[in-house]
């Protein structure tokens, strides 16, 4: 079923699951609002994304440091007082740093906590007024950290979105505006590793799943598209895993 006429707006949204999501979300028949920081890639995603669906001019880029409250206006000056159907949080990352003082440790905990939930936090609440009531959706995107450790202040950051997720679900409940929250496993083709992916690293992590494959951009864009749409209005308060079988549901 088409969501013509509907507005999304997608943080990180120029690379990886962001730009996959932007694409599902185009091809759903969206209006997207791409958000980040680097004008030029974020510019080029929405420009090839709007091209490549055919619908040139529906992806519009705002480039903007969704940890700075400051920078928050432009974001919903884009919006220009459409309802927003769907806010997909997807900004964030690891971020690593110096540990070898207490100094040190404050600011790669903060680093981590403002890219990952900071963003989200700050990016929903400047466009709470304007979510579609009823049928508004958030998402949240986590990981895999979050579930089973391994990530230090990326885990303890990404876990703190599924308990915000269950307040908001609870406030936004009475207004039929679901919360969500996708948790990724290893995804391939994106930058969150850098240069510090191995082939070996690379196969201990297919060897986890039990599906045998590394997770692809457009796995996590799939179940974001299916949250984001009409036929997900009686789920919320949900953590959807998208890990091929690394971590079981529980």
């Amino acid at each position: 079923m088409g969501e013509a006429g509907r507005l999304a707006v997608v943080s990180g949204g120029g690379t990886g699951i962001g730009a996959a999501v932007t694409r599902g979300l185009v091809a759903d028949g969206f209006d997207v609002v791409v958000v980040g920081r680097r004008g030029d890639v974020l510019r080029a995603a929405a420009e090839r994304i709007g091209a490549d669906c055919g619908r040139a001019g529906a992806v519009r880029a705002v480039v903007a440091d969704l940890t700075d409250p400051g920078q928050l206006s432009g974001v919903v000056e884009a919006v220009d007082g459409r309802p927003v159907d769907a806010v997909v949080n997807n900004a964030g990352g690891y971020l690593g740093g110096d540990t070898g003082t207490l100094a040190g440790v404050a600011a790669h905990w903060r680093a981590n906590l403002d890219a990952n939930v900071l963003t989200a936090v700050l990016l929903t609440e400047a466009l709470r007024p304007v979510l579609r009531r009823p049928g508004g959706r958030v998402i949240l995107l986590s990981s895999i950290a979050a579930q089973r450790g391994g990530g230090g202040a990326y885990s303890a950051a990404k876990a703190a979105l599924h308990g915000w997720a269950y307040d908001l679900a609870a406030q936004f409940g009475p207004e039929q505006i679901t919360v969500n929250v996708v948790s990724p496993g290893y995804v391939a083709e994106t930058e969150f590793f850098g240069d510090r992916m191995t082939p070996e690293g690379h196969a201990k992590r297919v060897a986890a799943t039990v599906v045998g494959r590394a997770g692809l951009p457009d796995d996590i864009a799939g179940a974001v598209r299916y949250l984001a749409g009409r036929d997900a209005g009686y789920v919320t308060g949900q953590v959807l895993g998208v890990n091929g079988g690394s971590v079981l549901g529980r």
